[in-house]
């Protein structure tokens, strides 16, 4: 990512530069999704809309493709390594630091809703709670509360890995598309991150 946040700030480069740049980027943005998956406090949407910006402004046809497979797969590890440490934590007798500090995140009311629909949908609900802004961890609580099995889980994080970095990323190639200068496209897009991520704190704060 910083590889891409460097070139964000610069106008078109060379190809040997755009190469230099991902070979750097590429890493880092895999770094930061998987870090940020398993830290919940890191802005990983507003990471992946601020590469696909840079991406969508590079002369490399591929460069968005990379961006999209790297961001998936990084938050698909990083969501089986966290919930790996949670499902450790709900089968030893004392707890682990890693299931109470995912439980005090979901708050009591969050969580129940997220267990009526994990027991309405399955796996499927994970694809939802990829999507909307703080649903990622109340639905993991409740997948690790109803001990489903890592297989299961993976299976239904897979798409929504998938759809979490397309929908990002088309917030980033919506930025870049709309400025000629990448630096412009990162700004907004992630600007729009950082709203999406703070509408549902704004409503619950404007209906209290």
């Amino acid at each position: 990512m910083i590889g891409f946040l460097a070139t964000a700030a610069t106008t078109a480069r060379p190809p040997s530069s755009e190469s230099t740049q991902q070979a750097v980027g590429y890493p880092s943005l895999f770094l930061l999704v998987v870090l940020g998956s398993l830290v919940p406090v890191v802005p990983t949407g507003a990471i992946v809309s601020g590469a696909a910006v840079v991406a969508f402004h590079q002369t490399d046809p591929f460069a968005l493709l990379g961006v999209f497979c790297v961001a998936s797969l990084a938050a698909l590890i990083g969501d089986v390594g966290l919930y790996l440490l949670g499902l450790r934590g709900v089968r030893s007798r004392g707890g682990s630091r890693w299931l109470r500090r995912l439980q005090e995140r979901a708050d009591e009311r969050t969580l129940a809703t997220a267990q009526r629909r994990l027991e309405e949908h399955g796996a499927a609900v994970l694809v939802l709670s990829r999507l909307v802004p703080a649903g990622r961890i109340p639905v993991m609580v409740a997948c690790l509360l109803a001990e489903m099995p890592l297989r299961k889980f993976v299976r239904g994080d897979v798409f929504a890995c998938l759809a979490w970095a397309a929908t990002y990323q088309l917030i980033g190639i919506l930025g870049g598309s709309l400025f000629p200068e990448p630096w412009q496209g990162v700004a907004l897009a992630v600007a729009l991150t950082f709203a999406i991520a703070a509408a549902p704190a704004l409503l619950r704060h404007a209906r209290s």
